[in-house]
């Protein structure tokens, strides 16, 4: 047993009235202990649930990234015109919406935008598709890559994949906690706003709960990151909504600060506005999504490529690749119907491929 962990799990345990939130130091250490195993079994699944109900601070998912910083994997800086988007998707996956994030990175890669996505296997709570499983089904197989190779594809291709079960086992062991609790803990908030890249980063987060905004905020700001979006998305995550309004914020880090925070600005989109359906596409079969997915590569009329333009307007406008939504919209109708997107991917199943046919070689 860990006394010093003791004392952390005492302060997030103890009620509405003697209970205190710890500091940036403390959640950190916190954190550490629970990923080297350090803190027994009983120690990590009380405070997982104790620090859910509490509710974690923006200062305490600070130091639980600076704990991933320390121990966890980066993909190193690239030569890039503008910041690397790291998008931050809920590790359980979805299951009642088709996501389009992978498609948005392809898109995103074949205007000269760089990508790096992270995420693991299908994962409690919600066992939902992960995007790794999606990548596989459209030829791109990231599991067997270390880190390094990774990095080489990363280079040549603008798309990187950190995989957490291979490239951060040390996250493996926490895994069996959350899926005996059954619910979320805080883990799960910060893993969607962690930047597993070394290099100058535009991270792009989805949340559910609007407190998480706030929460958000307050962590980035005091990690000094600067430049963020964070979306309150399909299932938390980054894919914007078609059934209703969406609801932005856009880090300002030239305002004036907000209670001493990166200043975040609303930003509104109705679908309407842009002549688009205010229908989400449901998430029927794997099959039916990638079928959907390979449509919307090869231009296709669909819904799946309503959302496709949907999204990829608003991110190819926020990455500064055009002026304005519409110029976005326009934009990404250009790049699936002239084949761009889609010559991306046939980029980075090759070179993928290729990488893993050497690494199995070296073997």
């Amino acid at each position: 047993m860990s006394n010093i962990f003791r004392e952390l799990l005492k302060k997030v345990g103890s009620g509405n009235h003697t209970g205190e939130n710890l500091t940036r130091a403390e959640a950190a250490s916190a954190t550490k202990m629970m990923l080297l195993g350090e803190a027994t079994p009983a120690q990590i699944g009380a405070f997982l649930i104790a620090h859910r109900i509490k509710r974690p601070t923006g200062e305490e998912l600070a130091g639980m990234l600076d704990a991933y910083e320390e121990l966890g994997p980066l993909l190193q800086s690239i030569n890039s015109a503008r910041p690397v988007i790291v998008l931050g998707i809920p590790y359980d996956g979805r299951s009642r919406t088709a996501p389009i994030s992978p498609v948005t990175a392809l898109l995103l890669a074949s205007a000269g935008q760089s990508v790096v996505m992270h995420g693991g296997d299908r994962l409690p709570t919600k066992y939902g598709i992960p995007l790794v499983e999606i990548w596989q089904k459209l030829g791109v197989d990231w599991t067997t890559l270390t880190l390094e190779k990774t990095q080489q594809i990363f280079e040549k291709t603008g798309i990187g994949f950190v995989y957490t079960p291979r490239h951060f086992p040390l996250t493996n062991s926490i895994w069996e906690y959350r899926d005996q609790l059954g619910k979320r803990p805080p883990f799960a908030t910060m893993e969607l706003i962690w930047c597993p890249y070394a290099g100058d980063a535009h991270v792009i987060a989805g949340f559910v709960h609007p407190p998480t905004e706030g929460m958000f905020q307050q962590a980035l700001t005091l990690r000094k990151v600067s430049k963020f979006t964070l979306v309150k998305g399909l299932e938390g995550s980054c894919d914007l909504p078609r059934d209703r309004t969406a609801i932005i914020g856009l880090s300002a880090p030239e305002a004036p600060q907000q209670e001493g925070l990166t200043a975040i600005e609303r930003l509104l989109l109705a679908p309407r506005d842009y002549n688009f359906t205010t229908k989400n596409v449901p998430l029927e079969t794997t099959e039916q999504l990638v079928a959907d997915m390979q449509s919307v590569l090869s231009g296709k009329p669909s819904e799946l490529m309503q959302t496709a333009l949907w999204n990829g307007g608003f991110y190819l406008w926020r990455s500064g690749i055009c002026s304005d939504m519409q110029a976005g919209i326009i934009k990404a109708e250009e790049l699936f119907s002239n084949g761009a997107v889609s010559a991306k991917l046939q980029e980075l199943t090759q070179i993928v491929n290729s990488v893993s046919k050497a690494v199995y070689q070296a073997v």
